[in-house]
């Protein structure tokens, strides 16, 4: 298997507090980011890289980059970051100085080579605000890097999702230009993957011809609310965490949903005489 397939982990929305202090008082981020390192390092074959699409801290402050650098401190993976709307690009930037981010200031841009596949980071934040929108020098670094190689295939990461859920409240702070990222797209047929976080729920759909998806968060999740009859709300479901499968073989992507904690198994189908338990 390990050299068929070639893993990508995601995992988003860590919202890390202060040491002590629980996200809106009700769930312990710091504990949920150790049970997911645990998970992490529970794959077989493990991942080649942990993506991270933003949201790491919660309000944010210096404290909590600091206790961000302490929970991470016993991954044992290759770790790449982007910010989400809860982070601070100065301080993400100071806590993660060794990638290669393309802009000396602003967004947070950059790529990755992983093998066959290239990793395109993009960074949807907006200073001050909840909702997220590509800048122009991202689009148009996201444009040219695309067009350098159209024989590699390309994921493409960010924190706000350029489609709607149904879930309001989440719908009305994501990507504000994702007409303008379509069409970067549907320019390049190499992109097999737009994968955001933000909503802390897993969700998929097809945006501007391409499989998109949302990943789970570690801790929490935002209620499904499709009628909108609650005030934005969470609820403490099972955390979970997506793991990109790169088919060496046929040249597809596959995604799958990995479920954070220890469970049961695995239990064998068959008994050694052939028979179906």
């Amino acid at each position: 298997m390990s050299s068929r397939w070639q893993l990508v982990a995601q995992i988003s929305d860590l919202h890390i507090k202060r040491p002590g202090e629980f996200a809106y008082r009700k769930v312990d981020t710091a504990a949920a980011l150790t049970r997911c390192i645990e998970t992490l390092h529970a794959l077989s074959p493990r991942p080649s890289i942990v993506i991270v699409t933003g949201d790491l801290v919660d309000t944010p402050a210096p404290e909590e980059y600091e206790h961000l650098a302490r929970l991470l401190a016993p991954l044992d993976l290759p770790l790449a970051v982007i910010p989400g709307n809860h982070d601070s690009r100065a301080s993400l930037r100071a806590a993660f100085p060794v990638q290669p981010y393309v802009h000396t200031d602003g967004a947070l841009d950059f790529a990755l080579a992983l093998e066959e596949l290239d990793l395109i980071m993009m960074d949807s934040s907006v200073p001050g605000a909840a909702h997220g929108e590509l800048g122009r020098e991202t689009l148009a670094w996201l444009d040219l890097t695309l067009a350098r190689n159209a024989q590699r295939p390309a994921l493409l990461f960010l924190h706000h999702p350029p489609f709607m859920t149904g879930i309001e409240h989440m719908d009305r702070q994501n990507l504000r230009n994702a007409q303008e990222l379509a069409t970067v797209v549907q320019r390049h047929a190499r992109v097999r993957l737009v994968a955001a976080g933000h909503v802390h729920r897993s969700t998929h759909t097809i945006f501007a011809g391409v499989p998109a998806s949302i990943c789970p968060a570690p801790n929490h999740a935002v209620a499904l609310d499709l009628r909108a009859a609650l005030p934005p709300s969470l609820k403490v479901e099972p955390p979970g965490l997506h793991l990109h499968a790169w088919d060496r073989c046929d040249k597809r992507l596959v995604t799958h949903y990995v479920p954070i904690g220890e469970f049961d198994g695995p239990y064998p189908f068959f008994a050694t005489n052939g028979r179906q338990l």
